[in-house]
């Protein structure tokens, strides 16, 4: 990699998942940092707001190309990163064309940061790798990190001073990952949203990870013969200019932000002025549709759904960020080893998506068909009959707009 500009330090995001309601004053940290640091991702730029489902990445895309140096995949948006571009920023380890066993991506760029000629390379943990919607990694695959590192460290000592991973494994997977490979100086971590930030020294390894939904960043500048590391905050307000390079963006972002502010209609006196309980309002979404729709059962992942307040009017935003990936309901086969065990496959189900909805509860023996998302279907079940003719968040916005039949006018239960 080669630039212009004197590097003194690294900056890292994570799992900014679109999240772009305050973005100028995120974006214009971001510009202002960018002279003396190396801007990198470490995974989920995309997805995760209306305003990624309304723009389809063109907003994601022109932040990663004017801002950051460096990026790591992440399951949501794998797809963006083979985009011209994108692409050439994009680096990974461990990822490979399931055939061939070439490599999808660059595996390292170089750099120099205060004087240290930097490594950085990336890695993809096998879970996440999972998590992406299975017609999107078609022929692709996921390599042992460790493995991987071993393998890029050997071919290139002789060209770096430090090692700096950033890894879209979870925080947990990071601290293993900093044991087998104590080569590396620099992990930062991404995926987990968890309230792990460190930064952790394991060994001579620095694990660290940037506040999430863009609401911080991870720092780390060479000092001595090791690294400083800490953790801070994007401010809540930004200066009144925008920066040139930025024009393009923060008009495109006004834009969306206007069409996100449409009401829908009121919302019900069972939803008003507070945050929904995911599993609440998923638990209520399954019963509807398992009455409504005829379905044997419906199985349902709480991670499809985001908390966020609500007012007394639904407006589009509202719904887009609490359903934000555009999820159909379709009908899908339940594998037939499962068929009498409906507990096993909720067992494994967890594991790979997180807590899980059913209607009813607990499953009965013998159930043939499920309604579930397309994604879980795909992923996890093999294969759908048909599609059920309703997205997930057309199923939210009906419930969050239709009284409760039990509700009189003005009455809050």
């Amino acid at each position: 990699m080669t630039t212009l500009r004197a590097l003194r330090q690294v900056v890292a995001t994570t799992d900014v998942h679109s999240t772009f309601d305050n973005a100028v004053p995120f974006l214009t940290h971001l510009n202002t940092l960018r002279e003396t640091s190396l801007i990198v991702d470490c995974g989920d730029f995309f997805e995760g707001s209306g305003y990624y489902r309304l723009d389809h990445g063109a907003i994601e895309r022109e932040v990663l190309l004017k801002l950051y140096d460096v990026l790591a995949p992440g399951n949501h948006g794998w797809h963006h990163h083979f985009e011209p571009g994108l692409h050439q920023l994009t680096v990974c380890a461990n990822a490979v064309d399931a055939d061939t066993g070439d490599a999808l991506f660059r595996r390292v760029r170089t750099a120099r940061v205060g004087g240290r000629r930097v490594g950085i390379t990336a890695v993809i943990g096998q879970q996440a790798f999972n998590g992406i919607p299975a017609g999107q990694r078609t022929g692709h695959s996921v390599t042992d990190p460790v493995r991987a590192l071993r393998a890029i460290m050997l071919a290139h000592h002789h060209e770096v001073d430090d090692w700096i991973l950033l890894s879209h494994s979870g925080f947990d997977e990071d601290l293993k990952l900093a044991t087998a490979c104590p080569f590396l100086d620099l992990i930062f971590a991404g995926h987990c949203h968890s309230d792990q930030y460190g930064p952790v020294h394991v060994g001579g390894t620095l694990v660290l990870k940037g506040r999430e939904l863009a609401a911080g960043y991870a720092l780390a500048e060479p000092v001595g013969t090791g690294w400083a590391a800490r953790i801070a905050d994007f401010p809540e307000h930004s200066s009144s200019t925008t920066p040139k390079r930025l024009v393009k963006v923060t008009r495109q972002l006004g834009r969306m932000r206007r069409a996100l502010a449409d009401a829908i209609g009121p919302v019900s006196e069972a939803y008003c002025d507070q945050v929904p309980d995911r599993n609440r309002l998923l638990t209520d979404v399954a019963s509807r549709l398992h009455t409504g729709l005829g379905a044997d059962a419906v199985i349902l992942n709480e991670t499809a759904l985001r908390p966020v307040p609500l007012g007394s009017t639904l407006t589009r935003g509202d719904l887009l960020a609490i359903e934000p990936f555009g999820n159909q309901l379709v009908h899908a086969q339940i594998p037939d080893r499962y068929r009498n065990a409906p507990q096993d496959l909720l067992a494994q189900l967890v594991e790979q998506t997180g807590p899980l909805v059913t209607m009813p509860d607990p499953l009965p023996d013998g159930i043939t068909t499920v309604l579930t998302t397309d994604y879980v279907a795909e992923n996890y079940l093999g294969r759908r009959t048909h599609g059920a003719g309703l997205r997930l968040d057309q199923a939210v916005q009906q419930l969050l707009t239709t009284p409760r039949p039990d509700t009189a006018p003005g009455d809050k239960r």
